[in-house]
This record gives C-alpha cells, sequence and structure tokens, in this order.
C-alpha cells in the first residue's frame, strides 16, 4: 500500500480535546507530523456552518479527522436525545460540507457501534447497517451517526471527495469522561472502585444484569488505527474498528475489581437499563488490509487507571453537557 498522508500536511482534527481527538494528536505527534490544526469548542461552534467555512477558508486544512461530538452514557442519552441528534447532525454536516469547499484531499468521519441494530447478529457486520431497529436508549445518537456515514458517502458519489467512515467499538484509555452522570460502562465502573477502594465501602453497585457482553478497545490502538486508514484506505466502505473479542458486563466488573479493590463485593441493579445484549464487531475486512490491535483488556485498563491516579483531579472534575449556552461541549466520539 502507498502512503498518502506527508509529513508536513496541514492535519486539522476536529475534537482535539476529547478521548479520541486527543489520542489521535499524540499518534500524530509521535509519528512525525507537526503541522496540526487545532480549535477548541470555544473557539470554534461546530455547529455554525458560517463559522465552520470561515475557519477552513483561513486554515486549509488539507487532511481532517472528524472524531468530534457530543457524547454520553445511557443516561444522558436518555436524557437529553434532542441535543445528541442535534448537535452531532450538525457538526457533522458543517465540517463534511466545509471540507468540499475547500477542496481538502481526505477526510476520516468516524461514527459508533451503535449504529447497527439492536439485535444485530454477532458479531456485526458493516452491510448490518440498517437491517432492523436501533436499541432505544441511544437512538437520536445512532441516527446521527449513521447520518455521518451517509453523508460522508453522497459527497463521495456527488462530488468525488475523498471521504471515509469508520465504526469504532466501546472506547476507554487516557482523558476519558469519569462523570458518573455522563459516562460509559468501563470510565463509571473504574471510578465507583476507585471510590469504593478509597472510601474503605465493601460493595460497589453495577447498573443492569451484568449479562449483556460488550467489546472494548484502548483509545490509542484506536488512534493508530486512525492513522493507518489516513495513509492507506480509501475506499467508500465504512469499516468496524474493534478487537473481535467481547467480555460480559459482570466479567469486566470482575477484572475492574481485581485490579482497583479486590475485596470489594458486586451488587448488580436489575432495575436499571442493560442496553444492547450484546455487541462485537465483525473486523474481518480491516484485519484484511493488515491492522490488528496491540493492547489486552488488562493491560489497557491498567495503563487507563495509572493515568487515572496520575491525573485524578482532571478525571473527576464535573463534565457538564453544555459548557456555555452558545456551542456545545464537543467531545471526541
Amino acid at each position: 500500500m502507498t502512503e498518502t498522508l506527508p509529513k508536513d500536511a496541514r492535519i486539522y482534527v476536529a475534537g482535539h480535546r476529547g478521548l479520541v481527538g486527543s489520542s489521535i494528536v499524540r499518534c500524530l505527534e509521535g509519528s512525525g507530523y507537526t503541522n496540526l490544526l487545532l480549535a477548541t469548542s470555544e473557539e470554534l461552534d461546530l455547529r455554525d456552518q458560517a463559522a465552520v467555512n470561515q475557519w477552513f477558508d483561513v486554515q486549509r486544512p488539507e487532511y481532517i479527522f472528524l472524531v468530534a461530538g457530543t457524547v454520553g452514557g445511557i443516561l444522558h442519552n436518555s436524557t437529553y436525545p434532542a441535543d445528541f441528534i442535534y448537535d452531532n447532525l450538525m457538526i457533522h454536516a458543517t465540517v463534511v460540507h466545509a471540507a468540499h469547499r475547500c477542496e481538502a484531499q481526505k477526510l476520516l468521519y468516524l461514527g459508533s457501534s451503535c449504529i447497527y441494530p439492536r439485535e444485530c447478529p454477532q458479531p456485526m457486520k458493516e452491510e448490518h447497517l440498517l437491517a432492523g431497529p436501533l436499541e432505544p436508549t441511544n437512538e437520536p445518537y445512532a441516527i446521527a451517526k449513521i447520518a455521518g456515514i451517509k453523508l460522508c458517502a453522497a459527497y463521495r458519489r456527488q462530488y468525488g471527495c475523498n471521504f471515509i467512515s469508520a465504526m469504532p467499538t466501546n472506547l476507554y484509555g487516557p482523558n476519558d469522561n469519569f462523570d458518573l452522570e455522563s459516562s460509559h460502562v468501563l470510565p463509571a465502573l473504574m471510578r465507583k472502585f476507585h471510590s469504593a477502594k478509597e472510601q474503605g465501602e465493601p460493595e460497589v453497585e453495577i447498573w443492569g444484569s451484568g449479562s449483556p457482553t460488550r467489546e472494548f478497545m484502548h483509545v490509542d490502538d484506536l488512534a493508530e488505527c486512525c492513522l493507518f486508514l489516513m495513509r492507506h484506505y480509501d475506499d467508500g466502505q465504512h469499516l468496524n474498528i474493534g478487537t473481535g473479542e467481547d467480555i460480559s458486563i459482570r466479567e469486566v466488573a470482575l477484572l475492574m475489581r481485581d485490579i482497583i479493590h479486590p475485596i470489594a463485593e458486586l451488587r448488580f441493579d436489575a432495575s436499571k437499563p442493560d442496553g444492547m445484549p450484546r455487541k462485537r464487531l465483525d473486523v474481518t475486512r480491516l484485519q484484511a488490509l493488515g491492522w490488528k490491535h496491540r493492547r489486552s483488556l488488562r493491560e489497557g485498563l491498567e495503563h487507563t487507571y495509572r493515568w487515572f491516579l496520575d491525573n485524578y483531579e482532571h478525571a473527576v472534575a464535573p463534565k457538564p453537557l453544555r459548557v456555555h449556552p452558545v456551542a456545545t461541549r464537543a467531545r471526541a466520539s
């Protein structure tokens, strides 16, 4: 395969302060890319087409990692469905359209494995998209992500833009959201077990029955994959990014307990929603290109917990859905 990402390219990472975006920035810098274009959500409201057009006209990015979005766990998805669908639809649309206007060389749009139907066959293949009803607890977010895939495909078909899409599995790692009101399952569990250990509590409550299975990938593996795809992949078919391995919530809670608070007892609250019963991606197409993840789940969790301890004050700071009344905080998805 031919590498198509020059070291001096003007590269825009949309959502660079979030879980995924910050990892992509680290990966790019570690690979020798220094001409990075970055803007915070306070500096650039990605829902404002005029503002985004103006920024693109000045900065002229050549390569774009579109990893910005409004994200959260089951609670926030259920509480703020309008915010999740509106913000994400607008963020995707403004950046993709501006990339077309300024004739960017390439754009990588990152979606989510939640795009697949609730009762999707396992493992979930790319062709299962739109094959059935979505999981109700995150339907607005999933619809916005599906729209992003179709948006990139439409610009590719009508204008010949080299816009590609990839759908990662559940992610975790440094700069994750550890706010119990809005976080995903792994950072929520990590904070719960840490708090129980610090406070000498013998029990940790876990949402749901513990029976659903999930696939988890360390965000640094994802960042390496995104750089690989930006360099080597030019097809219109969206690609799954994952490990191809899943684990039950009960099992991952036991693993987290073993790492953080070995004497804790687990108490599952079955009155809380489980979400999709199973989520595992088929990564056959990705692995056929020559890429595979490097980090085991235990290794990744131990690395993340060390980061959590080293950055505790930042990690546990409240993460409100909105930071000011004009622009919603754009976090990597």
